[in-house]
């Protein structure tokens, strides 16, 4: 292959083009942990580094410590001499989202940036049991045809809400998730659906936090304590999942081998791997500016493919791992929660209940989700008494919406999103759910009904039965009803 001396270009769609590899900002709120801000000047002349050397993507968040303020020195100082483009992110806590508050964040990393427009802005929900999320999509998609934002991108999205986005006419260009050699769940469903839908992955976490290098080849095994970088301590607890230290050393020494075979880094074969994936537009690569620059090394990465004997040697190792559970962006909503803490509590310090509830003098507490069928028709969405939980017949009714209007697959995990919400207002959870109820519009439509209630209750499997019936309104597709018993 020709060596190339610039990282390559990747068309997204026909306004977004962006390098294979994006350097990755995420350390800078570990470099600042300490409660020191970074100097805004040297740390903008390190990007500098980067983008002369044809890196000149950055990604980075509202909480990635200063990242925001240190691009927009940058824009201030050097966007005229080396243009960057800058991604960023907003991680809202969980709660209501309105016009007002959406756009209030928007501006304030415009106003850091030093920019009139975010060229992709990513949205992360931390629940999808609170349809707020959908709100804070359907503003931001306002935001981006008002000029405010050029691309819409998510983050830790999973496949079924990805879908449920696209189908209420959100205009997403990319989802950054978690894809790595011990981390492969983007590569089923995810990469199906981008396929489908033209949606493209920025892939993190592809070195595992620096583990997936010749730096760890060999090394003991080292403790899951401060002593380590918020990233190392994240993706410690990936190595842990995958299946322990010593699989991960056997990974290690099969990309050793192949490296050596080719004149480059352990770090080259695992982003190679990853970049070589159908639905990955870019690596996102980590980097603490301004103490190390790994740009010439990334640069190695174009200069070979991997073979079907390196493909074969690294899946006959890859064999001996489990899976990391769930879907996409799972590590941030479900246990195990693979993050620097364990647990959420970095990040915010806890959810509200996604519905308001109401307890009666007889004892009974009352679950509402404040749609227009709940007042005209004199019901609740769900009610408790003692340790049982009635959950009504519910429908992919979302204020005066219909989501997922013509797919019966999303309607039907909006509408579980509801049951959930309902239960988690109440003090429960799906998974005391012991019986649901499934009414189909048309009898033809049963299986992907089935498929979205059997990814969400696999590992729960209660009584279900699921029939043809006329639902009220011709827009819904599905309708369900649930009853859970708390334990």
């Amino acid at each position: 292959m020709k060596e190339l001396s610039t990282p390559p270009l990747y068309q997204i769609n026909e306004d977004l083009q962006v390098p294979r590899i994006i350097t990755g900002l995420w350390q800078v709120a570990d470099m600042e942990r300490e409660g020191v801000l970074s100097d805004f000047e040297d740390r903008a002349l390190a990007m500098k580094a980067y983008a002369d050397k044809g890196f000149n993507a950055f990604d980075m968040a509202d909480h990635y410590g200063s990242a925001e303020e240190i691009t927009g020195v940058y824009r201030t100082n050097y966007q005229q001499e080396t243009p960057i483009q800058a991604f960023t992110k907003w991680v809202p806590e969980p709660g209501e989202m309105t016009r007002e508050n959406v756009r209030k964040a928007i501006e304030l990393s415009l106003k850091k940036l030093r920019t009139e427009q975010i060229e992709v802005l990513q949205f992360h929900a931390w629940q999808y049991a609170n349809p707020a999320w959908l709100d804070a999509l359907s503003y931001l998609q306002e935001l981006k045809e008002a000029g405010l934002i050029r691309h819409l991108g998510v983050t830790n999205f999973d496949t079924a809400h990805l879908k449920m986005a696209l189908s209420h006419g959100i205009e997403i260009a990319t989802n950054q998730v978690s894809y790595s050699l011990l981390d492969r769940r983007a590569s089923g469903a995810m990469s199906e659906l981008c396929k489908a839908s033209g949606v493209r992955l920025f892939a993190f976490g592809t070195l595992a936090g620096g583990f997936l290098s010749d730096r760890w080849l060999g090394q003991a095994e080292p403790n899951l304590t401060e002593e380590l970088t918020w990233s190392q301590m994240k993706y410690k607890r990936f190595i842990d999942s995958a299946g322990g230290w010593e699989h991960f050393q056997q990974l290690l020494v099969t990309l050793d081998s192949i490296a050596r075979k080719k004149g480059v880094s352990i770090a080259n074969i695992a982003s190679r791997y990853i970049l070589e994936q159908s639905a990955v537009a870019a690596l996102i690569i980590g980097v603490r500016l301004g103490e190390r620059n790994h740009s010439a090394d990334n640069l190695r990465l174009f200069n070979f493919e991997l073979s079907r004997a390196d493909q074969n040697a690294l899946g006959s190792t890859l064999s001996n791992f489990k899976d990391i559970p769930g879907d996409c962006g799972d590590e941030y909503r479900k246990s195990p929660f693979l993050t620097a803490a364990g647990n959420l509590s970095h990040h915010f310090e806890g959810f509200r209940a996604p519905y308001p509830t109401v307890t009666g003098a007889d004892g009974r507490t009352k679950a509402l989700s404040g749609t227009v069928w709940e007042d005209m028709a004199g019901f609740s969405r769900a009610v408790r008494k003692g340790n049982r939980i009635a959950i009504s017949g519910t429908t992919a009714t979302h204020g005066d919406q219909v989501v997922g209007k013509s797919d019966p697959g999303v309607q039907t995990h909006f509408i579980i999103d509801k049951l959930e919400g309902a239960l988690l207002a109440l003090g429960s959870s799906l998974e005391d759910v012991v019986r649901t109820r499934i009414f189909v519009r048309n009898i033809d439509d049963w299986e992907p009904v089935a498929r979205a209630h059997g990814e969400r209750f696999k590992s729960i499997q209660p009584a279900n039965t699921l029939v043809e019936a006329k639902l009220v309104g011709d827009e819904y597709l599905v309708e369900i009803e649930a009853d859970a018993i708390m334990n």
